[in-house]
């Protein structure tokens, strides 16, 4: 239970890791602490040394990144690759012949492939890569939309699910209106340039005595592109608006008909497929990337290096739409990955309503009970999640800020690559109660479809991140149940003790209030205290 900040395991649980056995010893190395008068940076990063941020060393390189790196070079180097570690990416599907991840994939060793049989008799026919729970569908409502829909039940969900409909589709509208503005001044200069990707070195290019409506575009333009966004970031900006509009936000559309169950039976499980892709490619940009950070292959220079690739294989489990996931899907993925050999399971999605929350609670226990490591992204709406009443946000492993009911699930905000005030992503929720640790998750470069790569933020990149951390502890120190590599991950973590920027207010709070452990994630810290936890050391 998560009542009191975790600063050490305890001497009970210290004996209890020293009898379960040791692995090589690590040279004495001293963990990473006392950051608080470390020095703010005063260079950019490079862009290589940008795309592995998270893996850098925050002493070393004034970034709050996860000393990867370091471990696998003062920790690691010359330890022989233990068993591999199965990790489940409960998501949106996953790009499995990318050629960074395919040798990391995971296959099924009791299925025979393409037989349509269930070989393995654990009810899903040829999964030999994981289980797709969504089959055919692509788009879905958001829950809100679905809790309408369902029809005025007299509770206070459903008169919440009224307003902030009515509050999205103001919102919507107006980011209609920006983006008309954004792309007439976009077709202006891209025509005045004559190229259509231009950058800001051709934006500055533009002469002062071009027409007043061309300076009025570059100026437009240039807030887009000093964010660090591309020209093609107005099509993706089109693109979520569109399907805010057709199908998260529309009433009359109902995209689990594709799907063929009923989503309101959870013993009805004969439903989806083995199509760990999904039906279009695009759509497993999230789960793709979020897999990558875990598992792409270090040092090959095809782009990210994955925090445990060379002791991780990838299950896929598609389960997360576009829209808000059924909580029907989320339990039975977890259920799945649970029983066919995960070890850690990264959810990287979530949201503000439910319909059968509680099957998914009974899924993290049934986890439990199988000693697998769930880690969860916090959530990206800059929220205090324990204000007040608290903000009730789904998946979760309490009611309403009760005890938890488990000590397997792990929840992760993000990080700025930005050691100081503004280390915490502006977006990432937080909250002294639900969420545990961060991590880095802006500016992420991973795997994407269509064999390519690209930088991704969110929660959604600071839980895989924290995952393949899981799954290094894991690998090396298997006799440590899901419970204890959950405490070692916050235990180890590195204190920071200023006050950082946070939430839709921007207010100042002390660091060790936004979460339960007060810490960032490091992963040399990790396998540090792993180890001497091993030799029954306190």
């Amino acid at each position: 239970m998560r009542l009191i900040k975790p600063i050490y395991l305890s001497a009970t649980l210290a004996l209890a890791l020293a009898s379960c056995g040791g692995t090589k010893t690590i040279t004495q190395q001293t963990p990473i602490t006392n950051v608080d008068h470390l020095h703010k940076r005063t260079t950019p990063l490079t862009e290589v040394q940008l795309k592995r941020w998270s893996h850098l060393d925050i002493l070393t390189d004034s970034v709050p990144g996860m000393s990867v790196d370091k471990a696998y070079e003062l920790l690691l180097n010359g330890k022989k690759l233990p068993k591999k570690v199965v990790v489940a990416v409960v998501d949106s599907g996953i790009e499995i012949d990318h050629d960074d991840l395919k040798s990391q994939v995971w296959t099924n060793p009791k299925e025979i492939a393409g037989n349509g049989i269930d070989d393995d008799n654990n009810g899903y026919i040829d999964d030999i890569h994981g289980w797709n729970f969504l089959g055919d569908a692509v788009h879905e409502n958001v829950e809100f939309i679905r809790v309408i829909r369902r029809g005025d039940d007299g509770s206070e969900q459903y008169r919440r699910a009224l307003k902030e409909l009515e509050s999205e589709r103001k919102e919507i509208e107006e980011s209609k209106v920006r983006l008309e503005m954004l792309q007439r001044a976009n077709e202006k200069v891209a025509k005045f340039l004559n190229k259509k990707d231009y950058t800001l070195a051709d934006l500055d290019n533009i002469p002062t005595s071009a027409p007043e409506d061309i300076l009025h575009s570059k100026n437009v333009m240039y807030g887009i592109l000093k964010a660090g966004r591309e020209v093609s970031w107005l099509e993706s900006f089109a693109n979520h608006i569109n399907s805010k509009l057709q199908y998260h936000l529309n009433l009359d559309f109902n995209g689990r008909k594709l799907v063929g169950d009923d989503h309101t039976n959870i013993n009805d499980t004969n439903y989806g497929n083995n199509n760990v892709l999904g039906p279009v490619r695009d759509e497993a940009k999230h789960g793709t990337h979020v897999a990558g950070i875990i598992a792409q292959t270090r040092g090959n220079n095809l782009g990210g290096d994955g925090v445990a690739s060379p002791v991780v294989q990838i299950m896929a489990v598609r389960a997360v739409p576009d829209g808000d996931e059924y909580d029907k899907d989320i339990a039975l993925g977890i259920r799945y990955a649970a029983d066919n050999g995960a070890k850690v399971i990264n959810g990287s999605f979530g949201k503000y309503y439910e319909e059968n929350s509680q099957w998914v609670r009974d899924a993290i226990k049934y986890a439990e009970s199988k000693d697998v490591l769930i880690v969860v992204a916090a959530g990206n709406d800059a929220k205090d999640l324990n204000k007040g009443k608290g903000v009730d946000r789904y998946p979760n492993d309490n009611v309403k800020m009760g005890a938890e009911i488990a000590d397997n699930f792990l929840v992760v905000g993000a990080l700025n690559p930005e050691y100081g005030e503004k280390m915490v992503a502006s977006f990432s929720n937080y909250g002294h109660y639900d969420v545990d640790v961060f991590a880095p998750g802006v500016k992420i470069f991973a795997t994407v479809p269509n064999n390519t790569f690209e930088y991704l933020q969110g929660t959604s990149m600071a839980s895989p991140n924290v995952a393949g951390v899981a799954a290094l502890v894991r690998a090396y120190y298997p006799q440590f149940s899901a419970a204890q590599v959950k405490k070692i991950i916050m235990d180890s973590g590195i204190a920071i003790n200023q006050e950082v920027i946070v939430g839709e207010t921007k207010e100042k709070r002390p660091f060790s209030s936004i979460s339960t452990s007060g810490k960032i994630v490091n992963a040399y810290n990790a396998l540090l205290l792993a180890e001497k936890l091993s030799k029954g050391n306190k």
